[in-house]
């Protein structure tokens, strides 16, 4: 069942796990929140959220004595500030667990960062009285290894624009690969869903790209063993950041394919544009649409197919500020 695009693609609300302080949910351990604008007035718009918050879930008052996590002989636990015998590691674990029900259905992670229980990376770990900015909140480290190919993000690691772009285009194809393997699939459906988003591979690593066309040019003795290692490969390689200079390689690779039918001067003026845009100067939506331009002058089946130049409206008003 290979993915199609419709119009009806813009109204298809994407679900998102989230933690429910970011959605301004007082439940932090002073009974605040840590309402995120850019989630709640932006994101919104496009995801549909699912916030939880596992202290909470796993009993812990509010408010309530903070956690942390701390170092004893090398093994990470999560205890109180202020009562070490407070220990709910195993707790934080045993309720990421139990909501892989729900869990399995989201195309995406958005967590508190620096959080005990959700922080993503760098989150304090104390030994003796020194802490070191190395550990993973005991609840987000077991979400992800649970769900090892889910896209997960920190709230304040999307103010950057190319981790913002990155984290989405990953939400998107994620909810592409469920949406066809939510069913019954051929080896022809993934060569089709390669196709379609062989461009944004491209744009995020050539090399990557090659060698998933070695894995698929392979004969598969089990689709969904080859299934299972394409989606390794496709979010392993997505998780190199597209930049501005990767980006106009796969812009100007896909103008090739207007190369007999536009003028001398549409052709310069796409070069221009290409190369204001690799330079900062323009952004990234301006190259998108003009060439979108052409190519509704001169349709071409296999790049109107692909999700590079045609991703889904809310996928490309994200875009507007790269």
């Amino acid at each position: 069942m290979a993915i199609i695009k419709t119009m009806n693609d813009e109204l298809i609300k994407i679900k998102i796990g989230v933690s429910s302080c970011l959605l301004g949910e007082n439940v932090r351990f002073d009974s605040g929140h840590k309402k995120n604008n850019y989630l709640v007035n932006v994101l919104s718009h496009y995801f549909e959220f699912s916030p939880f918050c596992p202290e909470v879930a796993i009993g812990l008052g509010i408010p309530r004595e903070p956690i942390r996590l701390v170092n004893d002989n090398d093994v990470i636990k999560c205890v109180g500030t202020k009562n070490a015998e407070i220990d709910v590691t195993e707790q934080l674990v045993n309720v990421a667990n139990e909501q892989q029900n729900w869990q399995q259905e989201l195309s995406g992670y958005i967590l508190k960062k620096d959080s005990p229980s959700c922080g993503m990376e760098r989150v304090k770990v104390y030994k003796s009285s020194m802490p070191e900015r190395n550990g993973i909140g005991i609840y987000a480290r077991q979400l992800m290894t649970n769900f090892p190919h889910l896209p997960v993000e920190e709230e304040g690691r999307l103010n950057d624009l190319i981790i913002r772009e990155n984290f989405i285009q990953r939400v998107y194809i994620y909810h592409r690969w469920q949406q066809l393997t939510a069913s019954t699939f051929s080896m022809s459906d993934i060569q089709k869903f390669h196709a379609q988003h062989k461009y944004i591979y491209m744009s995020h690593d050539q090399l990557g790209l090659k060698a998933l066309g070695r894995l698929l040019a392979e004969p598969a003795s089990d689709i969904k063993l080859l299934a299972e290692e394409y989606l390794t490969q496709v979010m392993q390689l997505l998780k190199n950041k597209a930049t501005k200079q990767s980006h106009s390689n796969t812009l100007q690779h896909i103008q090739g394919y207007l190369k007999n039918y536009i003028s001398a001067d549409d052709k310069q003026e796409l070069n221009e544009t290409i190369g204001q845009y690799r330079k900062g100067f323009l952004p990234l939506i301006v190259p998108i649409t003009l060439l979108r331009h052409h190519f509704r002058k001169y349709p071409n089946e296999y790049i109107g197919d692909s999700f590079y130049l045609s991703p889904h409206p809310g996928e490309l008003m994200l875009l507007n500020s790269l």
